[in-house]
This record gives C-alpha cells, structure tokens and sequence, in this order.
C-alpha cells in the first residue's frame, strides 16, 4: 500500500564551487547543502550533495544524493534519495526524487518511494510531496 505524505523544507547552508567550464558554454559546479525538512518527514540537519551544470546564466539541470535521518510519519530511521533537477528562465527548480533502493536504516528499512518540490528563488520554505511503500 501506498502512503502519501507532505512537508516542506529549508536550507541552512549552500556552500558550491566552480567545477569547469567550456568557453563560451556550460559550467560544472558542486553544492554541499544542508536541508532541515518538517512534516510528513522530519530530519534535522541532511546531508545533501549536487552536481550542477548551469547551460546558461539561467537555465540549467543538477543531480545529487541526500542522506535524511530522522522520523518519516513516526517511523525512526534514515534514507538516502537521489534527485534529478532542471530550471529554466523563471529560476524554479523542478525536482523528482526517489528512495535509493535499500538505504532504508532502522523502522525505514525496505523503504521505496519517489517526490518531488519545486523550489522558487527566494523563498525559503520549499515544499515537498512523497509517496512511499514500507
């Protein structure tokens, strides 16, 4: 059976550096975030790392992996997801995400699943949607 739940998130600390570049063309960079996500999930403090590719000053796409430890609908335990992310022009970042299969630690293990938030500059409460299996 499939549970639905929902929350939002912040970020505490964005720290990215220039990865590479091509002249005149895309630039590579990495991100260390920390997330503090509330709601249906609640972890304190993730670990979250991105790679990004910024195709234009304003367009582009990143992917990464978080670590989230803390409580999904009461459940203690941790889980890593994968996200896979784009924004265009209006500079909102479309992201989808899912469980990595059997990353689920203590009342989380067998966990699967998938969501996604969109993320409008400036604001720093990010929704979240998560649909997931246990």
């Amino acid at each position: 059976m499939t549970t639905h739940t929902t929350g939002h998130f912040t970020y505490a600390d964005w720290k990215e550096t220039a990865a590479g570049a091509a002249e005149g063309g895309a630039k590579l960079a990495h991100a260390m975030v920390t997330n503090t996500f509330s709601g249906g999930i609640e972890a304190p403090r993730t670990s979250c790392q991105y790679a990004i590719t910024y195709v234009t000053e304003k367009t582009g796409v990143c992917c990464g992996y978080e670590l989230l430890t803390g409580t999904l609908d009461g459940r203690a335990g941790s889980f890593v997801v994968v996200q896979h992310g784009s924004w265009g022009e209006d500079a909102t970042v479309h992201c989808s995400f899912e469980v990595v299969p059997g990353s689920g630690t203590g009342e989380l293990a067998g966990l699967t699943g998938s969501g996604t938030f969109s993320a409008v500059r400036g604001e720093t409460e990010i929704p979240y949607s998560f649909d997931y299996q246990l």
